[in-house]
């Protein structure tokens, strides 16, 4: 993988989908079913600043009756009927896979049903048997670091293989946001290793070995770390923990996705985080926004999604 230039804010982050826009490479973004007030607004906002120009896909008078009600203006977008759900899910699929789309986002689709039609085997646009995972983007609420964290949203108990995907997913994120020699935090409950009661102690320690015999290239992988071992230089020290890793994390991997949704959670509406996030691991950056997502979340999103998809091609 090329060096990239570094993005070491969301405003960066923005500024470089900008410039890929201007470039003359405005991505076309499928958005499968977009009957939703948030999601329209995020569409709207991305192509009113040059970032990317929308392709809504699904019940077109649902989405203008939804559009009319909130006075958003959806004229200029590209309109294709879909059905139902999976419809529109297939159907944001084959605008990728035929050049049309360079990016898919989620609308009023359930989740899973969009990322069975990314894994469909026959019309899919999954590189073979990697993993799909959730990685998201955020300015640490502890020193405004640009900071990366999953997997909050796809894989629920996953195994320590599925974890190492999971980890190489988003090291693959950081290294095309130009992050050199990425510090991934292994999180758990404690930094002690206690199995078979906490798993996920063993499975930081062997990440960790992984990582020191040069699995994970340049990257730094250190666990099991508690959550304030992994962002706190002041608990680190205290604790005496000596790693480029320990309060200085660049990624922090969750054991489950309970633990990753709550923390997810809590940085967006207890620290008021903006969350940039996307699913990783096919030939398309998707764009999956929860409804509680903020906008500028959304927004950034589809930034973030967009400069992947651009740095992934060079």
């Amino acid at each position: 993988m090329p060096g990239f230039s570094p993005i070491t804010c969301l405003s960066e982050l923005v500024r470089a989908a900008l410039d890929i826009c201007r470039s003359g490479d405005m991505p076309r973004v499928a958005i499968a079913r977009p009957a939703e007030g948030f999601v329209l607004r995020a569409a709207l906002e991305a192509y009113g600043r040059g970032l990317a120009e929308p392709i809504l896909v699904g019940d077109m008078e649902e989405t203008e009756r939804v559009a009319g009600e909130r006075g958003l203006d959806i004229s200029p977008f590209r309109k294709v009927r879909a059905a139902d759900p999976a419809d529109a899910a297939a159907e944001a699929v084959r605008l990728f896979r035929e050049g049309e789309a360079q990016l898919i986002m989620k609308g009023l689709v359930p989740t899973a049903t969009l990322l069975k039609a990314i894994l469909d085997r026959r019309t899919g646009v999954a590189y073979g048997e990697r993993i799909l995972s959730h990685v998201s983007v955020f300015e640490s609420p502890v020193d405004g670091r640009l900071m990366l964290m999953t997997d909050p949203g796809v894989n629920i108990a996953p195994s320590l293989q599925r974890k190492v995907d999971i980890l190489k997913n988003a090291l693959e994120v950081a290294r095309m946001l130009g992050m050199k020699a990425p510090r991934a935090a292994i999180l758990a409950a404690t930094e002690k290793i206690n199995y078979p009661a906490m798993p996920a102690t063993l499975d930081g320690d062997i990440l960790t070995k992984m990582g020191r015999q040069g699995m994970f290239g340049d990257a730094q992988v250190l666990g099991p770390l508690s959550l304030d071992l992994a962002v706190s230089s002041d608990v680190a020290a205290t604790k005496g923990f000596e790693s480029p890793v320990a309060g200085n994390a660049d990624i922090l991997v969750t054991p489950n996705i309970e633990a990753g949704n709550v923390l997810y959670k809590s940085l967006s509406t207890l620290c008021g985080c903006t969350m940039a996030a996307v699913v990783v691991g096919s030939r398309v950056p998707v764009v999956v926004p929860s409804r509680g997502d903020s906008d500028a979340s959304k927004f950034h999103s589809i930034a973030l999604a967009s400069v992947l998809a651009h740095r992934s091609r060079v």
